[in-house]
C-alpha cells in the first residue's frame, strides 16, 4: 500500500477525493507546485491512511522505506542533505487533515539540527545566532509535543516529529474543535514533511499570513500579518506584535507585487477568498500553504457581491447565491451608531466584526462556567492557542492584548462569527486583573469590544444595527433567477415524506452530534430546517440548549448541561426498556458488519494494480462495480439486521430511513453520498448508528477502540 506522495505526484481525482487522501493543506500544495508553478518549497505527505492505520495499530508496515525515499528526492531538489553536516537539510513536519483545522494539531520545525548539521548551517549561512535560533525552537518544540529531548539522531527526530503528530489527531484539543465544527473523528490526518525555508535568517527575510481579501469586512484588498526576521509559528501564535503586510510595499516592493501576483493567481483558480501562509527567504519569496479562506458572514456576502460583479472573476450570480444562501433568510447585521458617550479605554485591531459585552474571564475554564450560568462573557487574554477553544466557544466576545489580524485569536473568532479584538497594547494582564492605564478590572467586571472598529468600551454599551446591504442586492437576485432562498420552497420533506418533529429525536441527535445547525438536523429529522429552528428556539427558552452564534436558522446549537442531562436519562430509559443484554448484543453484532463497511470505504478509494495498491481513480468500472455489489450487500444485510432490532427499540427505525436514503442516493448515481462528511452519507448514518449503540451498551468509543473493536 503506498502511503507517501510527493506534492507534484498526480492522483487523477477530484480534489474533493483528493482532499480525503492527504489532506487539504497537502492537496492545495500540489495544486500550486503541478497546474499554477508557484515557488512551494520540496516537500510530500503521509497519507491519512498512514495515521488512521497508526492509531488503530502502530507504525505501518513499510512506511519507513516510502520515507527514505522521498527524503531523497528533496534532497536532489534541494541541493543539501537531511543530516549533512557539511550541507544540511532541515525540513518541517506539519499536520495537514482533510477539513481545515487552524492551529489545532501539532507543528515541528527545524528537523534534522544537530550539533554537527548545526555547524555545517553556520558555515554556509554565517550567523552563529541564527543556528542557535532554530535550535531552541526545535528543544521547545521537541520537548512541548513530543515530550522528550531531542535526540541527535535525526532520522530519530523525524520518526518522532511524525508519530506526534499522528497522536495530536486525538488530542482534547483537536477534538473539542471537531465537535464544534461537527467534523468526524475518524478521518485521521496526513502529514506534511517540507524543506524549510527561514523567514529568521536576516533583515531581507520575514514570513506572514494573508488573506487575498479582509475576511472582517470583505474588502478587495491583501490583509494579514508579517514579521521580518521571524519563522511562521510566531505570526499565528499570536504572541508577537506583527506588522500589515502593507510595509511590503515600502520595504519590499518588488515582493510586494510578487505576492499580489499570486494571490490573484489564486483567487481565480480557487474562486474564492485564500488565506495564504508564505517566507521571504533573503528576498525571495516562497509560498507555503494556502487554503479556502475563513469569513465573517457579512464578508461573504461583500464577497460574493464584488466577485458576482466583476467581469473577469469566474463566478456566476447563481454560484454567488449558492455560497451564500444561508445567510440570506436571516440577513447578518452591522453595528449603526453606538451612544456618542461611550468611554473608550483602549483600541486595538478589529479582527471579527460585531459588538459583544461581557463579564470580564481571564482563563477559559472561567469563561465555561460564567457562560453555562447564563452570563454573557468576553474573554481576555493575552493571546489564545488551540487550548482556549472550548472557552472562545462559550464567549460572546474576545479581546487579547497582542497578535495581528491573523493570530490564532482572530482567525478562530471569524470562523465562528465571534466579534473580536486583538493587539489591544494597552492592555495588561496579571495574575487575576485587567489594568488599562490607570484603571484596574477584576473578572466579573464588564467591558465591551467592537470589532469593527478596534475599541475597547467601559462597561456594558449597546447600538442599533442595520442588515448588510449586500444581502439586499443579493436577493433581489435570487429573485430575478428564480432561486427560493427562504422557508416557502422544497424542503426535505416535501422530498421524501414528512414524520412528525419529536422533541426526544432532537436532543437525542444532538446528543450523539454534538454541535449543530438546523441545516444539519433537518434531513437526519426528515423535516425542514424552520421547524428545526423553532424547535430549538424552545429548547433555548427552556435551558435546554444554547445558541452559540448566529441566528436562530443560521446560527450553531448544543445542548446545556441540563439538556445533556435529559438525552443521558433517554438513554439510561431506553437501555431499562431495551435491556442493557440485547443492547450488549446488537453491539457485538454490529461488529463483522463494521468489518465489511470499512472494507468498502478502502476498496472504494483505493484499488489493486500490479499487486501495489492506489489511488482509485474510478476507471476500472470492474472495480467499481464490484466495490458497489458489496455495498448493495452489506446495506441489505444491515437494514435486515437493523429492522430486527426495531421491535425492541423502536427509535432505531429513523436509522433505517437514513441509511435506504442515502443507498438509494448512491444507487442513483451520486457516489458522495457513501462517505462524504458533509453530507447525511451512507458513512456518517453508520457512525452515529455506531455512537448510539456504545451508549446503549454502556460502554464509551476509548473503551472500544482499546479492544480494537472501534
Amino acid at each position: 500500500m503506498t502511503y507517501v506522495y510527493a506534492f507534484d505526484h498526480s492522483h487523477g481525482l477530484p480534489l474533493e477525493e483528493v482532499t480525503s487522501l492527504i489532506g487539504g493543506k497537502a492537496a492545495n500544495l500540489g495544486v500550486m507546485t503541478r497546474e499554477l508553478d508557484l515557488p512551494v518549497p520540496p516537500g510530500f505527505v503521509i497519507s491519512t491512511a498512514a495515521c488512521r492505520q497508526y492509531l488503530a495499530n502502530g507504525w505501518p508496515y513499510g512506511l519507513d522505506s516510502e520515507i527514505r525515499e522521498h527524503i531523497a528526492k528533496m534532497e536532489r531538489a534541494a541541493g543539501s542533505g537531511f543530516g549533512d553536516a557539511g550541507n544540511p537539510l532541515l525540513v518541517s513536519v506539519r499536520s495537514g487533515a482533510p477539513v481545515s483545522m487552524p492551529g489545532m494539531m501539532d507543528t515541528i520545525l527545524n528537523l534534522g539540527l544537530n550539533p554537527e548539521t548545526g555547524d555545517g548551517l553556520r558555515s554556509r549561512r554565517g550567523d552563529g545566532g541564527f543556528v542557535e535560533s532554530c535550535a531552541e525552537r526545535l528543544r521547545e518544540q521537541f520537548a512541548g509535543i513530543v515530550g522528550d529531548e531531542t535526540p541527535e539522531d535525526p532520522w530519530q527526530q523525524l520518526r518522532a516529529a511524525i508519530e506526534a503528530v499522528f497522536r495530536s489527531w486525538n488530542s482534547p484539543r483537536a477534538q473539542a474543535y471537531r465537535a464544534r465544527e461537527r467534523i468526524s473523528d475518524d478521518l485521521g490526518t496526513a502529514v506534511i514533511v517540507q524543506a524549510m525555508v527561514f523567514g529568521n535568517l536576516s533583515d531581507d527575510s520575514a514570513t506572514g499570513v494573508i488573506f487575498t481579501r479582509n475576511p472582517a469586512t470583505g474588502e478587495n484588498k491583501l490583509y494579514g500579518d508579517l514579521m521580518f526576521n521571524a519563522q511562521g509559528e510566531d505570526v499565528v501564535a499570536g504572541t508577537h506584535q506583527t506588522e500589515s503586510v502593507s510595509v511590503l510595499d515600502e520595504r519590499m516592493p518588488a515582493i510586494a507585487q510578487e505576492l499580489r501576483a499570486y494571490s490573484a493567481t489564486l483567487e481565480l483558480h480557487y474562486t474564492d477568498v485564500c488565506d495564504i501562509e508564505f517566507t521571504i527567504e533573503e528576498g525571495r519569496l516562497w509560498m507555503l500553504q494556502t487554503r479556502i479562506g475563513k469569513r465573517s458572514p457579512q464578508a461573504a456576502l461583500r464577497i460574493a457581491v464584488e466577485m458576482a460583479e466583476d467581469p473577469d472573476f469566474p463566478l456566476t450570480r447563481e454560484e454567488a447565491i449558492a455560497r451564500v444562501i444561508g445567510y440570506l433568510d436571516d440577513p447578518p447585521l452591522l453595528p449603526a451608531e453606538r451612544d456618542s458617550e461611550a468611554d473608550v479605554v483602549a483600541g486595538g485591531l478589529g479582527a471579527s466584526p460585531g459588538v459583544a459585552s461581557g463579564e470580564i474571564a481571564l482563563t477559559p475554564e472561567a469563561a465555561v462556567l460564567k457562560a453555562e450560568s447564563g452570563k454573557s462573557v468576553l474573554l481576555v487574554r493575552r493571546e489564545t492557542s488551540p487550548d482556549d477553544v472550548h472557552g472562545m466557544a462559550k464567549s460572546a466576545g474576545i479581546l487579547t492584548s497582542t497578535g495581528g489580524l491573523a493570530s490564532h485569536a482572530a482567525v478562530v473568532a471569524r470562523g465562528w462569527g465571534i466579534p473580536a479584538v486583538v493587539g489591544a497594547t494597552a492592555v495588561k494582564i496579571a495574575e487575576d486583573v485587567v489594568l488599562i492605564g490607570d484603571r484596574s478590572f477584576a473578572e466579573g467586571d464588564t467591558l465591551t469590544i467592537d470589532g469593527t472598529s478596534g475599541e475597547v468600551l467601559l462597561g456594558a454599551v449597546s447600538g442599533g444595527a442595520q442588515v448588510v446591504p449586500e444581502a439586499a442586492k443579493l436577493l433581489a437576485w435570487a429573485e430575478e433567477l428564480g432561486i427560493d432562498v427562504g422557508p416557502e420552497g422544497e424542503t426535505v420533506s416535501d422530498a421524501i415524506g414528512e414524520e412528525a418533529l419529536s422533541r426526544e429525536a432532537l436532543v437525542h441527535v444532538m446528543l450523539i452530534k454534538g454541535f449543530v445547525t438546523p441545516n444539519d438536523l433537518a434531513p437526519i429529522l426528515f423535516t425542514d430546517p424552520e421547524a428545526v429552528a423553532r424547535e430549538l428556539d424552545d429548547l433555548v427558552a427552556e435551558g435546554l440548549a444554547e445558541l452559540i452564534g448566529g441566528s436562530a436558522l443560521a446560527g450553531m446549537f448544543q445542548l446545556a448541561e441540563d439538556g445533556k442531562a435529559v438525552g443521558a436519562e433517554a438513554i439510561v430509559a431506553d437501555r431499562e426498556r431495551w435491556g442493557l443484554e440485547n443492547a450488549v448484543k446488537a453491539l457485538d453484532d454490529l461488529l463483522p458488519l463494521d468489518l465489511r463497511m470499512k472494507e468498502i470505504m478502502t476498496g472504494w478509494q483505493l484499488r489493486e494494480v500490479d499487486g501495489e495498491q492506489v489511488i482509485n481513480d474510478h476507471t476500472d468500472e470492474q472495480h467499481d462495480a464490484a466495490i458497489l455489489k458489496g455495498f448493495q450487500s452489506l446495506h441489505e444485510d444491515a437494514t435486515a439486521w437493523l429492522k430486527s432490532l426495531v421491535e425492541g427499540l423502536s427509535r432505531l427505525q429513523s436509522y433505517v430511513n437514513r441509511l435506504d436514503r442515502a443507498a438509494g442516493m448512491v444507487d442513483g448515481g451520486d457516489a458522495n453520498y457513501l462517505a462524504s462528511p458533509r453530507l447525511d452519507s451512507y458513512h456518517n448514518v453508520w457512525f452515529e448508528l455506531h455512537e448510539d449503540l456504545i451508549l446503549l451498551a454502556d460502554r464509551t468509543r476509548e473503551e472500544e477502540v482499546a479492544a480494537g473493536r472501534a
